[in-house]
């Protein structure tokens, strides 16, 4: 059975390869739409990088520019982590494809009143572009099965000591959506630097088909800011939302009530989730803390590779001897 999702991110190397390992399974995901919203890098560059990892894999998936920045005040991004482009490292071939003249918003709530069954939606950014949804159209919510989002954290951040950086950017709008009764599947650094990608395999990528060392190349980028904060492996945040969606019985996790920090002077941003034997909130997350990261792996290695080989079908002369 295919499940329908909506993805909203903002390539970002991890996002990129969040919509690679969800193009590969079309039997099982059904990608409707893609919208993206200012996070990683400015609004223009990360649009362009969703549509250019799109074109080279020739996914024609309509997409929708969203939120600029947040809904207070101004737009922190990821630059040192992931370049001037957003997602530097690999040169891509300009995309074939342009954005929907819809904006985000508006894209959804089209998609989601259209769907005769309930949509998953998989943001892999800040929050903004679902906040507004749900703000201005809070009928949708009945439309919406889940959300399985990667962002927060619960033992600690990675901007601040205490928040991670998708919520960070946007707190306001996390609150909003933590708090919308929609059910939330919360992939957050106790689960996504645990899903470590490691140099050897790295550069395993970098034998095997073209789609792979474009991965491989993303890393290689990626890596240097990884290194640089004290981490021997690479962590693969954006595509634990998406793996869930495939192998769920891959994580563990644990029910709790989550709700986001938008004040404290050290804590703005923090996902703070109460873990008392009687909690004041039924729970409203399911978040994830571990991984089987070698199988993990075999997910995605499996992914490319079937994306490898659609790949090479596609460049393969027409005709032969």
């Amino acid at each position: 059975m295919r499940t329908p999702i909506i993805i909203d991110c903002d390539p970002g190397h991890d996002d990129a390869i969040a919509i690679l390992l969800a193009l590969a399974h079309p039997e099982r995901l059904d990608i409707r739409g893609i919208t993206t919203v200012g996070g990683n890098q400015i609004l223009e560059r990360i649009t362009d990088n969703a549509l250019k990892v799109l074109s080279f894999v020739d996914a024609d998936i309509p997409v929708a520019k969203g939120a600029a920045g947040p809904l207070l005040g101004k737009l922190v991004t990821g630059a040192e982590a992931h370049g001037e482009s957003g997602m530097d490292g690999p040169a891509l071939p300009a995309s074939r494809f342009k954005p929907v003249e819809q904006g985000a918003v508006e894209f959804m709530l089209e998609l989601l009143r259209a769907s005769e069954e309930k949509i998953t939606l998989v943001p892999l950014a800040p929050l903004t572009n679902i906040a507004l949804l749900i703000t201005a159209y809070p009928e949708v919510k009945e439309k919406i099965k889940e959300i399985s989002l990667m962002g927060g954290g619960l033992a600690y951040g990675n901007v601040t000591r205490t928040a991670e950086f998708n919520i960070y950017v946007d707190p306001e709008a996390a609150r909003i959506v933590f708090d919308s009764g929609i059910p939330i599947v919360m992939s957050g650094l106790d689960v996504t630097d645990k899903a470590a990608i490691f140099q050897e395999e790295i550069d395993e990528l970098k034998t095997r088909g073209p789609v792979s060392v474009l991965v491989g190349e993303l890393l290689d980028f990626y890596s240097i800011y990884g290194r640089k904060m004290g981490y021997v492996g690479n962590a693969l945040h954006d595509p634990c939302a998406v793996a869930w969606l495939l192998q769920p019985e891959l994580f563990r996790s644990e029910r709790l009530h989550v709700t986001v920090e938008t004040e404290g002077k050290l804590t703005r941003g923090m996902t703070v989730a109460d873990r008392r034997k009687k909690p004041e909130q039924p729970a409203n997350a399911e978040v994830l803390l571990d991984v089987d990261r070698e199988a993990f792996m075999q997910l995605l290695f499996t992914a490319l590779e079937r994306l490898d080989r659609e790949q090479l079908l596609r460049q393969a002369p027409a005709g032969g001897s």
